[in-house]
């Protein structure tokens, strides 16, 4: 059985980035050469680019990041001295599927991106409402499917900012943040899209964070809907009262659609016509892939009875459909998962295939 290992981080940004990249030196090396190296890869983003240029196109992302969030780029600085990595490398860590979004849009001008033939499918997340569950205090949970070598890298993060929320962060070596809850009971998570108008601008990991420095709702939203997006993710949104939202965002087009008395799932395909509109078509197995796990997550949520967190963990261990295991060509698998109720503080995390592994309980 695996457990995920605890990263604690406290003090200033950058003093929190240093501590991070010394902790894992190897590791963010490692995980940051992997994925650099899938950007060039024409079956991940349609065009094959040079090491150089995919280094170019992320530099040009650095001042976007740099606007949006300068103390999450003095915490990635702090990473960069503690490694000998460049911001432009790390931001390819951090927002790898965003950034892929990246280079399909704007790679290579001069040629025609090619719509890969094969795609990685990413998560299965779902929101669910006070009124559907047993104490009657919401939940927010996700798996976090990503390709098979992701898996080792792993961690959660108990971070203790200077002038801000503390913070729980289910995420990878090297990458400020993919899923968490802050102490003043705002929770957030993901799952992937795929665009066609991806652009230099924001990777989705430091519009994680950013949410997680808010004390409500309204502005933690404003930290999605107003940012200049590099790529294509579903967000979710829930606070301490059971507030919540799905927001599914494009680099140029935003849908949010309130948390009612329902509960709400998504996988990878948009279901929104607008972001229909701009979204790369999915191969037609992948396009299986997502509907299947979200038809599954309605089914298993979808009847009269409340709620318990230990339903959601089994939600996540569903091998019919959304407990992904790795198989050619993508080899993608469900990397870890985890449980948030932001009433409580109460967070449950996985390492690895949640059907192998137990949950861990932390609170914040």
């Amino acid at each position: 059985m695996g457990r995920i290992r605890l990263l604690e981080l406290s003090g200033s940004y950058y003093d929190m980035g240093k501590a991070h990249g010394e902790r894992y030196h190897d590791e963010i090396h490692m995980f940051t050469e992997d994925r650099v190296r899938l950007s060039s890869d024409i079956n991940w983003t349609g065009r094959n680019l040079s090491r150089d240029a995919v280094i170019a196109l992320a530099e040009a992302c650095v001042a976007e990041h740099q606007a949006y969030a300068p103390d999450l780029m003095d915490e990635l600085q702090g990473m960069a001295d503690a490694t000998g990595l460049s911001l432009a490398e790390l931001v390819i860590n951090n927002g790898f599927t965003d950034f892929i979004d990246v280079v399909y849009g704007v790679g290579d001008i001069t040629q025609k991106a090619k719509t890969p033939a094969n795609v990685s499918d990413n998560c299965t997340a779902f929101l669910v409402p006070n009124s559907r569950t047993d104490s009657g205090e919401g939940f927010y949970g996700q798996t976090w499917d990503m390709h098979a070598t992701a898996t080792p890298y792993v961690i959660l993060i108990d971070g203790k900012p200077d002038n801000a929320p503390d913070f729980l962060t289910f995420t990878i070596t090297g990458c400020v943040g993919m899923i968490g809850m802050n102490s003043e009971g705002i929770a957030v998570g993901i799952n992937n899209l795929m665009s066609t108008d991806g652009q230099v601008g924001v990777t989705w990991p430091f519009v994680i964070r950013k949410i997680l420095q808010q004390d409500n709702l309204d502005d933690a939203l404003a930290c999605l809907t107003d940012a200049k997006l590099a790529g294509a993710h579903n967000y979710m949104l829930m606070d301490k009262n059971g507030d919540g939202y799905n927001v599914e965002a494009m680099s140029t087009s935003v849908e949010v659609e309130k948390l009612d008395r329902d509960v709400l799932a998504h996988t990878n395909h948009c279901l929104v016509q607008k972001n229909l509109d701009v979204a790369r078509e999915r191969p037609p197995a992948s396009q299986q892939s997502s509907e299947n796990r979200l038809n599954r997550a309605y089914e298993l949520l979808g009847g009269e009875e409340d709620v318990t967190v230990d339903n959601l963990m089994e939600l996540t261990r569903d091998e019919s459909a959304i407990c992904v295991r790795p198989k050619p060509p993508m080899h993608v698998e469900s990397c870890g998962a985890a449980i948030m109720r932001p009433a409580t503080g109460d967070f449950w995390a996985v390492w690895g295939l949640p059907v192998e592994n137990k949950y861990e309980h932390f609170t914040i």
